[in-house]
């Protein structure tokens, strides 16, 4: 490879929230400034990872930058709108012209509730951090992938429990996070499959349902706070699915089914991805298989996924 040539892989774990509420005012005030807006709530890492590949090279003859973005192998360049900003956002420390290509590859489907936008916006800031030595501190890097995330309404609160790992509380809203994490069993299983997508940015705009949403996600803080336990975190889940509505809002019937099959099982409990059309279960290792059952019997409508919580180091760095 040529010196001009420099190459990192970035791997960040994916994400499920179990529930959360949207925090963009202040006293019925919009909030203006896109650091402190974000969300309080909980969610868990899971050991499937989003993986973000980027390359530099610099450009000695052009007087310009060559900016190139690829998701599972599908070119969108500025429609990546997150990752995009961030590269945007960096020209300003880079002194020479170069081509930089992203490549983001995701264990779990986009659109689907699994924080891959997340899991994307810190593989690419960490990343291009180290192929032109931005020398910018953890924090710093957090803060520029949430505000990415934050404008361009792919996400509210993912990227602080992504920085975090394991299953925990988001406390308070905005960047820098104030997160707690919760103790778990050490044998626990996450199965989750997925029906589809659902945009992001169209509930987070949609005034009604983000109004459920806070009244709901409220609600369940409030409750897991008092008792921060595995159980808590998932019944809270449940019930906010339940008081927002959004099963019935959206018309997510085979969603809601598929949670009502699960939770008849002998398990820890099933629920919603906050957002997307996907469901997740967690049990012991022991009952797994009664859950791949039941997602099993959904099929070829639902893409099945067999994960554990990730408890260790969220962002790993490979240099080549």
């Amino acid at each position: 490879m040529s010196k001009s040539i420099k190459k990192v892989i970035v791997k960040v774990p994916h994400r499920i929230s179990g529930f959360f509420e949207i925090v963009d005012k202040i006293n019925d005030v919009k909030i203006k400034d896109p650091e402190k807006i974000g969300s309080t709530g909980a969610g868990f890492c899971v050991s499937a990872v989003g993986k973000t590949e980027i390359t530099r090279e610099f450009l000695d003859n052009k007087n310009e930058f060559e900016v190139e973005i690829n998701i599972n192998g599908k070119k969108l360049n500025q429609n990546a709108e997150t990752t995009y900003y961030i590269i945007d956002y960096i020209k300003n420390y880079i002194r020479k012209y170069c081509k930089i290509r992203v490549n983001h590859f995701f264990d779990l489907p986009v659109g689907c509730g699994y924080g891959a936008s997340g899991s994307g916006a810190l593989g690419t800031i960490f990343g291009l951090d180290y192929l032109f030595n931005l020398k910018l501190s953890p924090q710093e890097k957090g803060k520029i992938a949430h505000i990415a995330e934050v404008i361009n309404h792919t996400g509210l609160g993912t990227v602080c429990g992504q920085i975090n790992g394991g299953i925990g509380i988001l406390k308070e809203s905005g960047f820098p996070c104030v997160y707690e994490r919760i103790k778990i069993p050490p044998d626990l299983k996450v199965i989750c499959g997925s029906f589809g997508i659902i945009h992001t940015k169209s509930i987070l705009t949609d005034p009604i349902l983000s109004q459920k949403i806070k009244e709901a996600g409220k609600k369940a803080l409030k409750s897991l706070i008092k008792k921060p336990n595995i159980n808590t975190f998932v019944n809270e889940s449940i019930e906010f699915v339940k008081n927002t509505e959004i099963l019935e809002i959206l018309e997510l019937d085979n969603v809601k089914d598929l949670m009502n099959d699960l939770n008849k099982l002998d398990i820890i409990g099933a629920s919603m991805n906050q957002l997307g059309r996907s469901v997740y279960a967690i049990c012991r290792s022991k009952n797994e298989n009664k859950i791949l059952d039941v997602f099993e019997s959904y099929k070829p409508d639902i893409e099945t996924f067999n994960t554990s919580i990730h408890k260790n180091k969220s962002i790993y760095l490979e240099n080549i």
